[in-house]
């Protein structure tokens, strides 16, 4: 049957390209086995995707010698909804901040997610039997006339289609005048921290009703603030040591052996500013967005506006390595003052050997910087890279000089398509790109056999 002259037609570029606010990724993790990966999302929910496992011939096929299946969606929940604070009348958004697993004691799964203020401890099992036989109720479930019971019998569990369950087993909330930016699991496994703006706090996981204030940085005076905190995170192996970064760029390594109150840092770590390159966004773009440990303990990675940072915890003069990530832009800093670009906030993350880092860009592009050869290489996360087996392919902003075919002018970057919050499998080369709404799973395909000569 032909088509109606006088119907519409439906624009399907439109609604593919249409995104709503509250499908739009805000935060990405990977599990200690890198087995689950959970997303956070603007809309309160939180996806957790399960990798399944190929078969040995699957795996062969595509040269590989590991065990290397995709990622399918495990199960989806949610997390926080839209409050209000009738004290302050200022609404609460459900937004999802972070998300961060816990070490694995048993065959559940347990993992925090936060919004601004309320943080809650989930956890995410498996039931694949059912009891059956009960003495007094009935297969439904109602309840028998115990005149009528003649007999005992004992419960048997019989095998049922597997369910996953996610129940929320602690809320930690009132914790915070301010918006969470961070949380972290301690080492130790039973503690982790929480930040805002200006406060840190420390929480034990079995109690919710109160915490432990471990950095106040709020002045008598609100109008004598100079800066907020914007990241916090835990050391791998010391659970005494974190560290946090401020809108000034600077980061403060702090001991708990040295004092409960770690108002007073052990360490600070500030890149000098040349003064004759000071200008008006000087302070913004020198805010940093990120912090991590290695997996080693030694170094930390940063994310500012324009760079990534390492710097060694035993050399406070500066960092060791400095990364331009879009240094292109500096030309552009008012136009992206104006439209609020330069107040994004980039995340950024090492590899399982330290030897790699990743942070995100503008225009879906994402970058890698291999850290022996201070080479970096820009990638592209878009539709037709996600496609099995499909290749990435490496991408270039062209700043002057001889130009390339495929190269991507300064001015035709497309602002609104920011990389924003990603992850790095704890073991292998699998790396997580969240791109507004949609998740993009890229995995390294060489043989390690050939990747090795």
């Amino acid at each position: 049957m032909g088509e109606d002259a006088e119907s519409p037609k439906i624009n399907h570029t439109f609604l593919r390209d249409y995104v709503t606010e509250a499908d739009v990724i805000s935060t990405v993790e990977f599990n200690q086995t890198g087995d689950l990966l959970a997303t956070g999302d603007k809309g309160g929910r939180v996806v957790i995707f399960q990798r399944e496992t190929e078969s040995k011939g699957e795996s062969e096929e595509v040269g590989e010698t590991g065990d290397s299946g995709e990622y399918n969606v495990y199960s989806t929940f949610q997390s926080h909804e839209p409050d209000f604070d009738y004290l302050k009348s200022l609404e609460i958004e459900e937004k999802i901040n972070k998300i961060r697993w816990l070490p694995q004691q048993n065959a559940a799964h347990f993992l925090l997610s936060t919004n601004d203020k309320t943080i809650k401890l989930w956890k995410v099992s498996e039931r694949d039997k059912r009891p059956e036989g009960y003495n007094l109720k009935d297969e439904e479930g109602r309840l028998k006339d115990i005149s009528t019971i003649t007999s005992l019998q004992v419960p048997v569990l019989k095998p049922t289609d597997l369910m996953v369950e996610v129940r929320p087993r602690r809320v930690f909330a009132n914790g915070h005048t301010y918006h969470v930016n961070s949380i972290s699991v301690n080492s130790d496994g039973e503690t982790y921290l929480s930040a805002d703006d200006l406060r840190i706090n420390m929480w034990h996981l079995g109690i919710t009703d109160r915490s432990f204030n471990i950095v106040d940085i709020k002045p008598a005076n609100m109008e004598d603030l100079t800066e907020v905190i914007t990241a916090a995170e835990f050391h791998p192996q010391h659970c005494h040591v974190f560290v946090y970064s401020s809108s000034k760029g600077t980061l403060r390594l702090c001991d708990m052996r040295a004092s409960a109150l770690c108002d007073k840092h052990t360490k600070s770590f500030e890149e000098p500013e040349d003064p004759g390159s000071r200008s008006f966004f000087s302070e913004i773009i020198s805010s940093v967005s990120d912090v991590k440990f290695s997996h080693s303990g030694r170094y930390l990675l940063t994310r500012d506006y324009l760079t990534a940072k390492v710097w060694d915890l035993n050399m406070d003069k500066g960092p060791v390595e400095t990364y331009q990530v879009h240094e292109y832009l500096r030309s552009k800093l008012c136009s992206l003052y104006e439209n609020d670009c330069i107040f994004d906030k980039f995340e950024c993350v090492w590899n399982s050997s330290d030897s790699v880092i990743m942070t995100g860009a503008y225009n879906s592009f994402f970058r890698m910087f291999d850290r022996e050869t201070g080479r970096g290489v820009t990638l592209e996360a878009w539709r037709e890279s996600s496609k099995p087996r499909a290749v990435l392919r490496t991408r270039r902003v062209y700043t002057g000089g001889k130009r390339r075919r495929g190269d991507v002018g300064v001015d035709s970057l497309d602002f609104t398509k920011k990389i924003l919050h990603m992850a790095w499998h704890p073991s292998e080369n699998i790396i997580a790109i969240a791109a507004t709404n949609n998740l993009y799973i890229f995995q390294d395909r060489v043989n390690p056999e050939t990747q090795a000569q």
